[in-house]
């Protein structure tokens, strides 16, 4: 493939979701009450793994890491969507495109990968109880937080590597709300094919091989929590029904994606939406809503704020 190092191609115009200005409107009170749901509960599960000394364990340190990734991955196009709901002329800096890029594909890959360490953890904790002090340590996780971020940012530089340098040329409208690498590189000035069979590899591999990692990994537990009948198997059984709820709806509209890449339909474009706007929002509601230990945390830094300010 040839490629140059000047693009003709200075911006890009996003179509968004819609022309009708009611609908915009619409999509503007909807999607700011997700986005600032998201982002505030996702604070707050920080800040009570944070304070609370009940929480003080790895499955929570790597769910308050989950939560600062679903907070960077509101903020990276979100914020841009709700302001394009009242602009007509919807553009985006060449630049501006190649970091999108960049920063969605480095916050999941990383998620996928801290989903996996996650699994890791519920693994050790109902199949080798005796053992989990040992093995899931500080510094273990610490590890299993800089693998997720390495692998992430590894995986955004491997797609952008090759699309910054495409020529674009001549069109420039992107058929969505955000810079997608798949909607982008359709617009190159030459044949993609090449391209389009690479972004599907790497996305696919590391898509496909996170969730059958994650697919086996719960099958072995839920199998090994349905030998006992205790309480302790049952709070297991709705920790890992939360966690399974998750993979499912993060994984499922990622891996669509990557069996049809570069034949768009219409409902692809609200299965973005889906997938950069509503699933932050999934960590702090189905974690905190399914989780009797955050409850109980919440309620008390909320009942520890409400005395402070009676005195």
């Amino acid at each position: 493939m040839a490629h140059t190092n000047e693009s003709v191609v200075s911006e890009f115009v996003l179509l968004g979701l819609s022309n009708s200005r009611e609908l915009q409107i619409f999509f503007f009170a909807i999607f700011s009450v997700v986005y600032v749901t998201s982002v505030l509960g996702n604070v707050l599960i920080i800040i009570i793994i944070s304070f609370d000394s009940r929480l003080n364990s790895p499955m929570y340190f790597l769910l308050s890491n989950l939560s600062f990734i679903d907070i960077c991955q509101s903020n990276f196009a979100t914020p841009k969507m709700l302001v394009d709901f009242f602009v007509e002329h919807k553009t985006i800096s060449f630049e501006g495109c190649m970091a999108q890029i960049f920063l969605l594909h480095s916050f999941v890959g990383s998620e996928m990968m801290l989903l996996v360490a996650m699994a890791y953890d519920r693994f050790i904790a109902i199949c080798k109880p005796l053992h989990y002090g040992t093995i899931m340590n500080q510094r273990l996780c610490i590890i299993f937080v800089s693998i997720s971020w390495a692998v992430g940012i590894l995986h955004s530089v491997s797609h952008l590597a090759f699309t910054v340098d495409l020529p674009f040329c001549g069109p420039n409208e992107v058929d969505s709300f955000f810079c997608d690498l798949p909607l982008v590189i359709e617009l190159a000035c030459m044949d993609t094919y090449e391209m389009e069979i690479m972004t599907l590899t790497n996305s696919g591999l590391i898509s496909l091989s996170c969730f059958l990692a994650l697919i086996i990994s719960y099958t072995i537990i839920l199998i090994s929590v349905r030998r006992r009948s205790s309480s302790g198997s049952s709070k297991a059984l709705s920790t890992l029904t939360a966690h399974i709820t998750v993979v499912i709806l993060f994984f499922g509209p990622c891996i669509y994606f990557y069996i049809w890449p570069f034949s768009r339909l219409s409902v692809d474009k609200f299965l973005s939406v889906f997938y950069t706007v509503c699933t932050p929002l999934l960590n702090p509601i189905i974690y905190s809503l399914r989780n009797e230990d955050v409850k109980s945390a919440m309620w008390k830094l909320r009942n520890r704020h409400v005395n402070s300010w009676k005195n």
